[in-house]
């Protein structure tokens, strides 16, 4: 049984009908690719995996560690140990990396019952997840992606991967835009964090990363569903002959 299941899901947002009856898998211990066109409905996927209010469920359920989590709230889905890094990542300026990193620290402790940490042990904390993101000191007392370069923002959702540990982490097009060192950047967070204990789905239409991060399941998504899965070597197939192959093929199979 996968972490997190999703059964026939159907989402829309303003009466427009974007999911359409899609089913997806995402394994703990294991890098799975959603790839697909533009329009596809792979923003709006991970967007409903984390709650978002603007999206409206009409059919079908979204199960994580065996429960239903299709109506809970975003908090208590993170809570359970689900993560987003977001495609463009909000500034807010006048809040420190340092004072956001203890926030969230404290949110997840609050949930399971527990004290706030202590400045000292967070301090600590802070410092280990900063090594292993490979992020330097004074990241933590810049103001929360204000001013951040397209790197430096992924950075910093690379920092909290580190310090949250999710179970299941979503990465919503992290690799948009970005030169090819924060490109390498973000596929060495990936290939670090990604392990027994945390499962991650990429949600690309670019190869690019696949070569860096090479994925288990590669997953194709097309008109709101998922019409085509594979290994890794469907991403080469992907790449010699573009998503064109899969219209024809979803065509093919609603004429047949």
């Amino acid at each position: 049984m996968a972490e997190l299941e999703i059964r026939n899901l159907h989402v829309e947002i303003e009466d427009k009908k974007i999911l359409k009856g899609l089913d997806l898998d995402v394994e703990k211990g294991k890098v799975h690719a959603l790839m697909g066109p533009n329009g596809s409905g792979k923003s709006t996927l991970a967007n409903v995996i984390m709650g978002h209010p603007a999206l409206e469920v009409t059919e079908g359920t979204i199960t994580f560690k065996g429960e239903d989590i299709t109506e809970a709230a975003p908090e208590d889905r993170s809570q359970a140990g689900l993560f987003m890094a977001f495609q463009y990542p909000v500034a807010i300026p006048g809040v420190s990396v340092s004072k956001y990193l203890r926030m969230i620290i404290n949110a997840q402790r609050e949930a399971r019952g527990e004290p706030q940490i202590k400045i000292k042990d967070f301090a600590r904390t802070a410092q280990e997840a900063m090594e292993l993101a490979n992020i330097p000191k004074d990241f933590s007392s810049r103001y929360l992606n204000d001013g951040f370069s397209g790197g430096e923002k992924k950075r910093m959702e690379l920092l909290q991967l580190a310090l949250l540990r999710p179970e299941i982490a979503v990465l919503d097009e992290t690799d948009s835009g970005l030169d090819i060192d924060a490109l390498r950047t973000v596929a060495e967070g990936v290939n670090k964090f990604a392990g027994p204990d945390m499962g991650v789905l990429i949600i690309t239409h670019y190869q690019r990363i696949l070569h860096m991060v090479k994925p288990d399941a590669v997953h194709v998504m097309y008109q709101g569903r998922i019409v085509k899965e594979g290994g890794p070597e469907l991403v080469s197939v992907l790449e010699d002959k573009g998503y064109g192959w899969i219209a024809e093929e979803v065509e093919a199979g609603a004429v047949a």
